[in-house]
């Protein structure tokens, strides 16, 4: 435990010492090591746990009315400190090169103060055992982020989605301060020791709280439908800002749920149906907008509300199945949804890093102004290819792996349960193979529309690869998702110990075994790929190269303009798979005559819920709140007549109530 407090004490140290400093090289220098060895101290704390099993512990004095500084560095915290301190450390690294260019005409003293102080928070909140203590880390989360995500705050876009990503993380925050002040008031303590005592709730307390834990933690983990400030903020924020909020903050929404759930007694189906239902529902929802977007950034942050889906109904499922009486089905569907959590940290830092360097490269995030990258970019491309492949759940990557564990659980529901209730995972079983199928369209569109064909604007054409801190990022994690691959058995290990602690069941070698085959399969095909990248080289070499235009169907001209862009690519999809409220908004467009006139045509994707319900709510508030103004005079009179009137109220009440509790 000295390591890793040693860790927090040296990203504190760091986010003060960028204060000091004033050259942007000596700033770029001391904000990536510091993140370099804390997260290093705090990966290796953390696996540390995870192979032994021990839990460690520190506590210090705290001078603050019912905190304590107490942070405790159990399996399930390492699950979640691993990952962290992973991410943490590339984007740190690939942070450098990508901001050189503004550090260029403005100071990076914010961007790396609020990064050091972002990623101590965030490993804050997964080890405090106070819940004093973890709202204080929480709010210093979200305020740190907000102010990454604010980064390029001259843009209105920019500010609006930072205002939207603050807005609902308060509104999730009275949601939690409500949680704790209820649990501390039943256990007579904030200490999470303590909250051992939330068994005992009756029912009805117990869903309460669950209740308050789900959706105040959901809104921070990007749970439908409280996903509304994800699209925005992630395409605000410098690439690798998204990446770390994509990958792992918004895992410490999870978190909060699966801690708050340990304390509780054993939960009933319903519980994990409605789990089952809001991620599943969010899976496909999330999925269906991403294939829409032109912007790349926004369209990996519709994927990760699709992935978020994903990990709830592995969770989800595994309480159903606790619940039932099915410990198999269980364990695979906790395995599945924690092994994807993992996963999702890797495959989405290579997406959202390498989409921040076409970004770089282009000067834009627009698919349709890319294209020919492939040949301009060939490291980044082709990393950005294993990612997409690794998210799209191909072999030999990590994302099959995961959300095989998911559809394994789900297939045995389906045999093992009787009647009409079998019904229900076959349905989420085939909802998760159109989830899965949404997910190829969505990432082949972005390889063959981003990467592929001629370059569509100028920019591309010029476009050349990214610094090697940068690509180096890119790979070490790709790796990792190549790892898990071919050697899924390995990461079970390391999950078995938090596994058995979110699911209260003893966890054998059986699960372990049902990927062994993938990794096998997966191993083979790597290297037969390899061999045939090999041979193709080859023939290359030996063969004179003749460079030409893309074939153009036999036309003698062929433009740019001829070629498909992400719109037309996933047309189909959304024309014919997606409900009429879900498809774009397309306007324009329409020719008439023999020779008809040149026609302008445009897409437009928007996100329903927040478009057609939570605008239409929070306007109607906002009307029905307008006769608070006539309470604001302005006059320093009238406002201390309020305060002498809610004092005499005040001070009546209290002797009322004295009076009350003495009889």
């Amino acid at each position: 435990m000295n390591l890793f407090f040693f860790a927090l004490i040296i990203l504190f140290c760091g986010s003060l010492a960028v204060l000091l400093l004033r050259k942007t090289s000596l700033l770029t220098l001391v904000g990536t090591s510091t993140t370099l060895l804390a997260t290093l101290l705090s990966g290796y704390s953390a696996l540390k746990v995870l192979l032994s099993g021990q839990s460690l512990s520190l506590s210090l004095p705290w001078p603050v009315p019912g905190g304590e500084f107490s942070l405790l560095l159990d399996p399930l915290a390492a699950f979640f400190v691993l990952p962290i301190s992973l991410l943490s450390l590339f984007c740190a690294l690939y942070a450098g090169p990508y901001m050189a260019h503004d550090g260029q005409t403005r100071s990076l003293i914010p961007h790396w103060f609020f990064y050091n102080l972002m990623v101590l928070a965030m490993l804050l909140v997964v080890t405090a055992s106070n819940a004093v203590l973890f709202l204080s880390v929480w709010e210093l989360m979200t305020i740190s982020s907000f102010f990454l995500v604010a980064w390029d705050h001259h843009r209105e876009d920019v500010r609006k989605a930072a205002w939207l990503y603050l807005l609902a993380a308060h509104l999730g925050m009275v949601l939690l301060m409500a949680l704790f002040i209820y649990a501390g008031s039943y256990c007579d303590g904030f200490k999470f020791s303590d909250f051992s005592q939330l068994a005992n709730l009756p029912f009805g307390s117990a869903s309460l709280i669950y209740l308050l834990a789900l959706f105040g933690f959901g809104t921070k983990a990007g749970l439908f439908p409280l996903h509304i400030w994800l699209p925005n903020a992630h395409p605000a924020a410098p690439s690798h800002v998204s990446a770390l909020m994509s990958g792992v903050l918004i895992k410490t929404g999870l978190y909060g749920i699966l801690r708050i759930i340990t304390f509780l007694p054993p939960a009933p189906a319903w519980w994990g149906w409605l789990m089952v239902i809001l991620g599943a529902t969010g899976a496909l929802y999330g999925i269906s907008l991403a294939i829409q977007q032109r912007d790349i950034k926004r369209c990996l942050a519709y994927s990760t509300v699709e992935n978020i889906g994903i990990m709830f109904l592995g969770f989800g499922f595994g309480m159903v199945a606790t619940a039932t009486g099915h410990p198999t089905i269980a364990l695979l569907s906790y395995a599945g949804g924690m092994l994807h959590l993992w996963n999702h940290a890797l495959f989405k830092g290579v997406m959202f890093l390498g989409a921040g360097i076409l970004a770089h490269a282009t000067g834009t995030r627009d698919m349709n102004r890319m294209g020919g990258l492939l040949r301009r970019m060939p490291l980044t491309g082709l990393l950005w290819i294993g990612g997409s492949l690794a998210i799209g759940a191909l072999p030999p990557f990590n994302g099959l792996i995961s959300e095989w564990l998911i559809y394994l659980g789900l297939a045995q529901a389906g045999m093992t349960l009787e009647g009409y209730v079998a019904l229900a995972p076959l349905l989420l079983f085939g909802l998760l193979g159109l989830v899965g199928a949404l997910a190829l369209v969505t990432f082949t569109r972005l390889i063959g529309i981003c990467l592929l064909g001629e370059p569509r604007s100028s920019v591309a054409a010029d476009a050349h690869d990214a610094a090697p801190a940068m690509l180096i990022s890119m790979g070490v994690l790709l790796t990792g998702c190549l790892l898990i691959g071919v050697y899924p058995q390995g990461a079970l290990q390391l999950l078995s110990t938090p596994l058995s602690q979110i699911s209260h069941l003893p966890v054998g070698n059986d699960i372990i075994h049902t990927v062994v085959p993938l990794g096998k399969w997966g191993l083979l095909l790597l290297g037969s790929l390899a061999a045939l990248g090999g041979l193709l080289l080859w023939v290359r070499h030996l063969r004179p190269q003749v460079q030409g235009a893309t074939w153009g169907c036999g036309y003698r001209f062929p433009t740019v303009r001829m070629s498909y862009t992400g719109d037309g690519y996933a047309e189909f999809a959304s024309r014919h798979l997606l409900p009429e409220t879900m498809r774009p908004q397309v306007s324009g467009g329409k020719v008439s005559g023999i020779f008809p006139a040149p026609a302008a045509r445009t897409q437009q994707s928007t996100d329903p819920v927040l478009i057609k319900i939570l605008h239409p709510l929070f306007e109607t508030l906002a009307e029905s709140c307008l006769w608070l103004h006539r309470l604001q005079h302005g006059k320093m009179p009238i406002y201390l007549v309020y305060i002498f009137v809610a004092s005499v109220v005040l001070m009546g009440w209290s002797l009322w109530a004295g009076g009350h509790g003495g009889g």
